[in-house]
């Protein structure tokens, strides 16, 4: 084991409140295309695809995209071993709370509880007429768009859009939970998608240690990580979950 993985073990079985931040590089390994970046869905489509005002005029030409995008892909992505080593950190009350930039619900499906979806999430449709929600696994995609099944008004994912705000719960939490850690583990982001990016800054001008997992050096390397571990999400946080707890 290396020196900066003891000292990441070391620091996460004393803290006494730890949240994970995770964004688009965990569910890498689960088949799941990271927005940003080579590869990325923004360099493949066309980003106004998920502008609110386009979806609104032209929901007949984003819906099928959405589809193919996200539920297909869902469909039949798992959680990987990031994603299970979190829900074992939680579980052995090592880790309080996953605040996570994805969509996909994976952190959930893993067994993770406390889970804040700091973009929204895939698993509920909101009804822009009526403004209910209702269980995307409870509505046939078989037609888009797919109507409300209480007022037939249109569907739209539970998730943020280009021009629609950050959830207030969501943001709130955040907020709280970084001023509040003695630790956080920063997990596959780049640290480039505002305002989330402000987490773990926040966090570490209130104290906390940060402790980052990414494959690549990202925007908080340099600037707020004490302890950057290089490598693949599920190898490295398995390794990390069985120093801190066997």
């Amino acid at each position: 084991m290396s020196e900066s993985l003891q000292r990441a073990a070391d620091l996460l079985r004393t803290s006494r409140y730890t949240i994970a931040f995770t964004g688009a590089g965990i569910s890498v390994e689960s088949g799941i295309a990271p927005f940003r970046g080579p590869g990325g869905l923004w360099e493949r489509h066309d980003p106004n695809y998920f502008d609110k005002r386009h979806f609104v005029q032209h929901p007949e030409q984003c819906w099928p995209l959405i589809k193919e995008l996200f539920y297909d892909t869902l469909e039949h992505a798992q959680p990987n071993k990031a994603h299970l080593a979190l829900a074992g950190l939680e579980a052995a009350g090592r880790l309080h709370a996953v605040i996570t930039q994805n969509i996909d619900a994976l952190h959930q499906r893993a067994g993770s509880v406390e889970v804040h979806e700091y973009h929204g999430g895939l698993g509920q449709l909101d009804c822009l007429q009526c403004r209910r929600k209702t269980p995307a696994d409870q509505v046939s995609l078989n037609t888009l768009p797919p109507p409300c099944p209480i007022c037939g008004g249109l569907l739209k994912p539970d998730i943020v859009f280009f021009g629609e705000p950050i959830p207030e719960d969501a943001m709130q939490f955040s907020h709280l939970a970084a001023q509040k850690c003695e630790a956080i583990l920063v997990i596959g982001t780049s640290g480039n998608v505002h305002p989330a990016a402000r987490i773990p800054p926040m966090a570490k001008r209130a104290g906390a240690a940060v402790i980052e997992v990414n494959v690549q050096p990202s925007a908080y390397t340099d600037s707020v990580t004490d302890i950057f571990l290089q490598g693949p999400a599920g190898a490295t946080l398995e390794t990390l979950r069985q120093a801190v707890i066997g």
